[in-house]
């Protein structure tokens, strides 16, 4: 768990306790009002203008089973601490902060006088938010000094706005929170790497301090506090150890209810067969949902960073399950989750025994030699190795290729560059180099990070503070089965790719022996991008455009990384872009681009038309060579890593 966090759940657990205890020995000893005492049928109110008593003996065995849980999670967490005292000192600064922020602290005291002016600035704001706020007061109108930004969710409820005090609070936080960011983006004399840094965990900080996350600070969290007599202080604490418990002291947050959801139940259900499988992926066909399908097969190499089922989901928003009823004979790799076993996997054998087995597997099990091709994000970043490899022996079997989210040229990898310098990467190599993979939970804290409002201080608000359990959601319930990744692969993908962009220098990286060049893949080829990326920004993306020699289609979808990807047509929703020619700077690109209503699906289908190699009739799985191993989605695509 990052040290902010922890941090600031330490001081929510002295609050919520608290709070909680005073409720209980201040309230008067009578037990919870039936619901047909509470006032207008509420939950949550007997008619003392909403303030329900606690129910003493509940409250006194659910502190009972905190005390128990509690020391049992402090027994273990000395356990394991003695356990580890013989071995080497860890590293107390594993993402290398502290010298990016005393590289910055040296910088801004060097111009006093810029800084100086900053907090001249800020005083002049809090005055002006002073004077207004005293206006409110008085019953007067007053304009604000700052608003929160569009879309900006943790300010949503309604005191926020119409109480004076929760207003001055809001607007308070914003103020300084502005004033912090502003005066460390402009601090001269920093180079590029290490200004990222410090902007991008000066908004942690700024993130993690913000009002709402607090129970004093937050008028929902008070609200329902008095409404519910500190019941949901009792719950979130009993929702914070159970997260704890199931982190093994290290703290996971619950973004979904897991047990709303099972994979091949009511999650990737889309019908199928594994039809051939090795150490490292199974190969899932899809059976047919039209009379006729295109001759070539459509081949999905998804990332190995998550699991295959992002594109089947449920069938309403499953793009698998969409692409079957095209007419198309779908094939998908389902990766497996490694373990310590397959620690010296690389990317070549990913390239090898994932792609290129499953392109001889398919002419097995449809007669069929060429294809079309799909690879998402990480999955988009091999298959771009694999069609250089494949132009250099040959091998013309892909015959288009689709690239979802996909960077191949890192110079401008966006805020996951903050978490890639050389002493990082050989932290986490020592890390790896004991257990043999990267663990899950270290890359879903990393993604989470980029979005921490949405992906962590919502969820700590609405399981820990209003202790609420988290709402059943198919995506979140994906983005939490996280997997591992091999020691070898991520090393090599860090330090090639990431650190020193390799794959599109010619000859900067070598696969199957041969030194491969990102010019010379020449398929025609379809970029799908999102707008609002924070995992692959799309103007790194599109610099893909300006190295492949074949005819490239640029798209750009609404919204991001995940759901301007996962868009079915019947939702309705973010539109996207798309532009006959592909000029060099992705913003000339957007100027002049075209925006369209609706889903990029049935654009990307009517580009893919052209490569279909005509219609035969359907294909079943075990008609050819292959025959059926199991039912989809597979048991490789079961194995959790909380299991």
């Amino acid at each position: 768990m990052r040290p902010h966090l922890t941090a600031i759940i330490q001081r929510q657990i002295g609050e919520m306790e608290a709070i909680a205890v005073a409720t209980k020995e201040t309230a008067p000893a009578r037990s919870r009002p039936t619901k047909n005492a509470e006032t207008n049928g509420k939950p949550g109110s007997n008619g003392n203008n909403g303030v329900r008593q606690p129910d003493l003996a509940a409250m006194g065995r659910a502190w009972s089973d905190i005390a128990e849980r509690s020391q049992k999670l402090v027994g273990e967490f000395l356990q394991r601490q003695a356990s580890t005292s013989n071995q080497e000192t860890p590293n107390l600064d594993p993402l290398n902060i502290g010298s990016a922020f005393m590289e910055m602290t040296a910088k801004m005291i060097a111009d006093p006088a810029k800084l100086a002016q900053a907090q001249m600035g800020l005083w002049q704001d809090y005055v002006t938010l002073w004077q207004r706020t005293a206006v409110r007061m008085m019953g007067g109108e007053a304009d604000a000094v700052v608003s929160p930004e569009r879309g900006d969710r943790r300010f949503k409820d309604s005191a926020w706005d119409e109480n004076t005090l929760f207003d001055f609070i809001k607007q308070s936080y914003l103020l300084s929170a502005r004033y912090v960011q502003s005066a460390v983006q402009e601090v001269d004399g920093l180079d590029a790497k290490t200004a990222q840094k410090v902007d991008f965990y000066t908004r942690q900080f700024v993130d993690a301090m913000a009002p709402s996350n607090f129970v004093m600070t937050n008028p929902e969290v008070l609200r329902t506090t008095l409404e519910s007599g500190g019941e949901n202080l009792i719950s979130g604490l009993q929702n914070l150890l159970s997260d704890l418990e199931t982190g093994k002291g290290e703290l996971q947050i619950s973004m979904t209810d897991k047990t709303a959801f099972e994979v091949g139940k009511n999650i990737a259900v889309s019908p199928g067969k594994v039809v051939y499988q090795n150490d490292l992926m199974q190969l899932i066909q899809y059976a047919p949902a039209t009379e006729t399908v295109a001759r070539r097969p459509l081949l999905i190499v998804p990332p190995w960073i998550n699991k295959f089922y992002i594109l089947d989901l449920q069938p309403k928003n499953s793009f698998i399950k969409w692409a079957v009823e095209q007419g198309l004979t779908v094939f998908v790799i389902s990766w497996v989750n490694p373990d310590a076993k397959l620690a010296e996997v690389d990317f070549d054998h990913y390239r090898s025994d994932g792609p290129m087995a499953a392109l001889d597997a398919i002419e097995k099990a449809t007669g069929e030699r060429d294809v079309n091709a799909i690879g998402y994000c990480l999955g988009g970043t091999l298959l771009a190795a694999t069609l250089a490899v494949m132009k250099a022996h040959g091998d013309d079997r892909i015959k288009s290729a689709t690239f979802f989210t996909t960077m191949v040229d890192f110079e401008e990898a966006g805020e996951l560059s903050v978490f890639i310098d050389e002493e990082q990467i050989a932290a986490l190599e020592a890390r790896m180099d004991r257990e043999g993979y990267l663990d899950a939970a270290s890359m879903a804290n990393t993604f989470n990070m980029l979005r921490a409002n949405d992906l962590i201080w919502s969820f700590v608000v609405n399981n820990y503070l209003l202790g609420k359990d988290p709402f059943p959601f198919d995506l979140l319930y994906w983005n939490s089965d996280s997997t591992r990744l091999p020691a070898a692969m991520h090393s090599f993908y860090l330090r090639n790719m990431y650190q020193q962009n390799l794959l599109v220098e010619p000859g900067g990286i070598s696969l199957d022996g041969v030194p491969i060049d990102l010019r010379t893949v020449d398929v025609p080829s379809f970029i799908l991008s999102t707008k609002e990326d924070h995992i692959a920004p799309w103007k790194a993306t599109y610099a893909a455009t300006q190295l492949y020699s074949g005819k490239v289609k640029f798209c750009l979808s609404g919204s991001g990384h995940i759901a301007g990807v996962i868009n079915p047509p019947a939702a309705e929703k973010y539109g996207y872009w798309t532009n006959t020619r592909n000029p060099k700077a992705p913003d000339g690109w957007l100027k002049t681009a075209t925006h369209h209503a609706g889903s990029w699906w049935p654009e990307w289908k009517k580009w893919l038309n052209r490569f279909s190699g005509g219609k035969v009739p359907a294909r079943t799985p075990g008609d050819g060579e292959l025959k059926p191993l199991q039912d989809a989605p597979g048991s490789y695509v079961a194995n959790r890593v909380v299991d």
